[in-house]
């Protein structure tokens, strides 16, 4: 047993190391189209007063060395709305690699006819790296790329922004990690004599989202997210939410060649939801997988602009 935990440990951190096969690095949410503001920083303002949100992922239930994340994210519209601004916190730790992110959010909007912003967003701070490498029990013992820890690294980051949006309708495009982080700051050597200099990436974004009516009471929402890393195919994720009385979305998604899932989310009040989605593997990961886990709780509050409807469509 102790032998197959350390093969998929191997398994594992090679996902996470390896340059030509890079799979996902940055975290990856079933719930975006409700936590823009972590993909996206021109997002900061759009809900038109203070919004809070709080998400926790657990990727690849009983898989160890599985993505676990979690963000906060808090912003708000400053005077005359044209400005927005916001923060957001995130730790994302996937097998021996823990990070951490603080981070600025700063928009500037455009504002058109019939309520259509174009904002700007800039997205600024620190990410802090750990890493574990010496803990793992590689195939091959003194494999030099395993023997390395990152007990802490500090690099400055930033990223940027640009969304399209209305009432009913968001497109946006965004890199909230511009800069590439590395993991070591002296690249190992591995038994072949090769240099490792491996990292972060940057990924970018293409997100939207419209909203249709299906009558009084009810509402239709497909969306997309198209995400690309260098070193990895592109990978899409396509939803349908539907709305019941202004209370309650209900909608299954599809990740291409990765996962489907489905996602709730209730409000409360006016200012006070949870949601949850579960993914469920299509890939081989689902022989060794319970699926994922997200949840997320949101609280928005002050006073709301004249006009702006309740709750929110994204």
């Amino acid at each position: 047993m102790a032998t197959m935990a350390s093969r998929w440990k191997a398994l594992l951190l090679a996902l996470v190391l390896a340059a030509p096969v890079a799979a996902q690095q940055d975290p990856q949410f079933t719930q975006y189209m409700f936590n823009l503001l972590a993909i996206n920083p021109a997002y900061a303002g759009a809900a038109e007063r203070v919004s809070i949100k709080a998400l926790t992922r657990h990727q690849w239930v009983g898989f160890e060395g599985a993505p676990s994340t979690q963000t906060l994210t808090v912003h708000a519209p400053l005077a005359r709305e044209t400005v927005g601004i916001g923060g957001t916190i995130m730790r994302d730790e996937h097998g021996p690699v823990s990070q951490y992110g603080f981070m600025i959010d700063l928009a500037y909007r455009i504002h058109f006819a019939n309520e259509r912003k174009l904002a700007f967003g800039l997205k600024g701070g620190m990410t802090l790296v750990q890493g574990r490498f010496g803990e793992l029990n590689p195939l091959q013992s003194g494999d030099q790329v395993f023997q390395q820890n990152v007990n802490t690294k500090l690099d400055p980051q930033f990223g940027f922004g640009m969304m399209y949006y209305g009432e009913r309708f968001f497109l946006g495009v965004s890199t909230p990690k511009l800069l590439r982080t590395e993991f070591f700051k002296d690249a190992p050597v591995d038994t072949t004599g090769t240099a490792w200099q491996q990292g972060q990436r940057p990924h970018y974004f293409l997100t939207g989202g419209y909203v249709f009516n299906m009558g009084m009471y009810h509402k239709f929402k497909p969306t997309f997210l198209v995400k690309a890393v260098q070193g990895a195919p592109i990978s899409f994720d396509v939803s349908a939410n539907f709305l019941f009385f202004e209370k309650f979305w209900l909608g299954a998604m599809y990740r291409h060649e990765d996962a489907v899932g489905a996602l709730a989310q209730y409000y409360f009040t006016d200012g006070i939801y949870a949601g949850y989605a579960y993914d469920y593997p299509v890939s081989p990961l689902r022989n060794y997988s319970g699926g994922s886990h997200e949840v997320m709780l949101g609280f928005d509050f002050g006073k709301r602009m004249k006009g702006i409807r309740s709750p929110r469509y994204f």
